[in-house]
């Protein structure tokens, strides 16, 4: 998907395989079939209590990363797979919009926060989570070499950084994605000029995230041979050693932000047992365990980050942004112009 998924797996009281009927069982237990992508991941106390509160049970599918999530969505909106879907991001939003896939509901909670991220006023879509995508390095690795840390796009266009940087496909991963929009938003026009430089400083490619972070960035568990990769803001609070201090870093003026939206599905068999769990997603408990357990931001405003955040992955300022309805034109064509100049 589109982040480190270092918390706690998808508990076990989670069903992934009931998806068909958001009817009461015989037994009278009430469901919501909740479509989300992979890297769903909740406290099982939290979910726990819900059900115990609410008589809800919620019973999960998960459909991939966010492109694939809403690929899914759209192919069977007339006979929708689930009650609500979680998971539509910043560069999907607006295809799953336009093909009218959700229906309108704004959740009490949305004034607590997300709706500062709303997409427009319909209300189809709320805001769960942020995931602001950034260069990451390695300060470590930069120093043995002798290299002093980038700070910004330019600076990876520099001499000292050949070989160095580790980027995701676009045309594969979300995070792949949101680097080349952000490119795009932050240098207009140059943004083509800017990849082909990189491509000069021999840039390496590779198909998603994990492979990305995981094998070939010297800072992560994996110990790969490059000190600079596209990652999370929040990616540096996975990092951090026995003293509490951080070993990479997240380059703030190379952000792009990328929110995580859900909405209850039109046509769904169980809506109002959906719209409580929409709710339960803005809930003070829910968004308060929301860093630690799928490494995002909350969308609450009033949701505090975990102390370990605060020093090590503070939410990023003022990020590069993009409209969806822009991302949602432009996002083909700009991915193919991408690989022929990266890719040839």
């Amino acid at each position: 998907m589109r982040k480190p998924l270092l918390g706690a797996v998808l508990v076990a009281s989670l069903t992934a395989c009931t998806l068909s009927s958001g009817e009461p069982e015989e037994d009278g237990e009430r469901r919501v079939v909740l479509v989300t992508h992979d890297s769903f991941a909740m406290s099982e106390d939290v979910l726990t209590a819900f059900r115990e509160e609410s008589g809800i049970t919620i019973d999960v599918r998960k459909l991939g990363d966010a492109g694939a999530l809403t690929n899914q969505l759209v192919l069977t909106k007339d006979s929708p797979v689930g009650d609500l879907a979680y998971g539509i991001d910043t560069t999907f939003a607006s295809r799953a919009l336009d093909e009218d896939v959700f229906e309108a509901y704004r959740s009490p909670a949305a004034a607590e926060g997300p709706q500062r991220y709303a997409v427009d006023d319909t209300d189809r879509l709320t805001a769960v989570d942020v995931g602001d995508v950034c260069v990451n390095i390695d300060p470590a690795a930069l120093a043995a070499k002798g290299v002093p840390e980038p700070a910004n796009y330019a600076d990876l266009t520099r001499a000292e950084y050949q070989n160095m940087l580790v980027v995701e496909d676009p045309a594969t991963s979300s995070p792949g994605l949101a680097f080349l929009l952000g490119t795009i938003a932050s240098l207009g026009d140059g943004w083509r000029e800017y990849w082909m430089a990189l491509r000069g400083r021999g840039v390496q490619v590779v198909s998603g995230w994990e492979e990305a972070y995981t094998q070939e960035f010297s800072g992560s568990s994996g110990e790969g041979p490059r000190p600079i990769v596209v990652s999370y803001a929040s990616s540096p609070a996975a990092e951090v050693a026995e003293d509490g201090t951080p070993t990479t870093k997240a380059a703030l003026d190379t952000c792009f932000r990328q929110v995580e939206y859900a909405g209850v599905l039109r046509g769904a068999a169980n809506t109002e047992d959906a719209r409580a769990v929409l709710d339960f997603l803005l809930s003070p408990e829910f968004q308060s365990q929301v860093p630690e357990q799928m490494y995002v931001y909350p969308s609450r405003a009033d949701v505090e980050l975990p102390e370990t955040w605060q020093a090590a992955a503070p939410l990023p300022e003022s990020p590069a942004e993009m409209d969806p309805a822009t991302i949602a034109e432009n996002r083909e064509r700009w991915i193919d112009e991408w690989r022929a100049l990266v890719q040839g």
